[in-house]
């Protein structure tokens, strides 16, 4: 493996192909001549999310018209900037604060599930006091968001990272208006989990040693994920390119099944020709598990989506209702 200026390289042993990894999806070639094949397994769970509150507007408060970012000042979206004579509730982003010292679980209200320590977490979710930018903006970028608006306390997620990067594979693919695509190539392949489609709430959780903890003790230590918006990553795609089309999400059980995993595992037990037991149990476990859309299974929380060149509805791919022959 050789270090180079945007991570490291090296050569696939089995074909001779050249792998480069990199920390950055922008290192990685793209162009008209080019057809991406990416697969994105258990990735957007792991990217920032930001979460928010809908609460009754403050007859007392002035909503700003304008929002500060690095690049200036800019208006907001008069959906964004109601006065305070509006009267529909306001988005309230959840930031992280320090928790009050000699506070109990109780008084940080920590599930039991998560009370395994003696102290509760030095960090806590509270609802900021006042719009900040990111609940000025963010909640407004989709119907979606804004149609639970006028509902008190409606909770919603959002990942603008993820909605980047799924844009980002559906412009390699299908081409953007600022790099079209005279032939549309490629494909990109999701699997993670979350719900189908409904925005995720509540869904920041921490795992430590296989077990869940608090996402907010031990920063730095504790593994964070979120659940995956799947909606808001087609919409992401298809608002990026007009060159590609969403299928799914799917659940994982039965797009593996499609796809011969039965079939598959039963060939490599048949390998074993009956040698090694231990091996043969591990191998049907495992399938089976993938599959199982039970509370221990892996089946049914895990989605499957897949972004492909535009073809007008003619196929579908396999595994999302298509065929290997049609």
């Amino acid at each position: 493996m050789i270090e180079t200026e945007t991570g490291f390289k090296s050569t696939s042993k089995y074909a001779g192909i050249p792998i480069m990894w990199t920390e950055n999806m922008r290192f990685v070639p793209s162009g008209e001549d080019k057809t991406p094949f990416i697969v994105a397994h258990e990735f957007f769970d792991a990217l920032p999310i930001h979460a928010f509150q809908s609460v009754p507007p403050d007859p007392n408060a002035i909503e700003p018209t304008t929002i500060q970012t690095p690049t200036g000042t800019h208006p907001l979206n008069p959906s964004a900037s109601k006065s305070s004579t509006a009267k529909t509730p306001q988005w309230r982003e959840m930031v992280v604060s320090p928790t009050p010292p000699n506070s109990t679980h109780a008084d940080v209200h920590t599930p039991k599930s998560l009370q395994s320590q003696s102290l509760p977490p030095e960090f806590q979710l509270t609802l900021s006091k006042a719009s900040t930018p990111h609940a000025l903006y963010l909640p407004e970028l989709s119907a979606r968001y804004r149609a639970l608006k006028p509902i008190p306390d409606s909770l919603i997620e959002v990942s603008p990272e993820s909605h980047a990067i799924v844009a980002d594979f559906a412009s390699r693919i299908g081409g953007s208006k600022t790099k079209p695509k005279a032939n549309p190539s490629g494909a990109a392949l999701i699997l993670d989990y979350g719900p189908s489609d409904t925005i995720p709430t509540n869904s920041l959780r921490g795992i430590k040693a296989h077990q869940r903890v608090s996402p907010l003790s031990e920063p730095g230590i504790v593994d964070i994920s979120a659940d995956v918006d799947f909606m808001a990553l087609a919409e992401a795609a298809m608002n990026a390119s007009e060159g590609v089309e969403v299928h799914g999400p799917v659940e994982q059980g039965g797009w593996l099944g499609s796809m011969g995993i039965k079939e598959r595992a039963e060939m490599l037990v048949r390998s074993l020709g009956g040698k090694d037991d231990e091996v043969r149990k591990r191998v049907e476990g495992a399938w089976r598990r993938l599959v199982d859309r039970g509370g221990s299974g892996m089946g049914k929380v895990y989605k499957v989506m897949a972004v492909v060149p535009e073809n007008e509805g003619r196929r579908k791919p396999v595994g999302f209702g298509g065929g290997v022959v049609e």
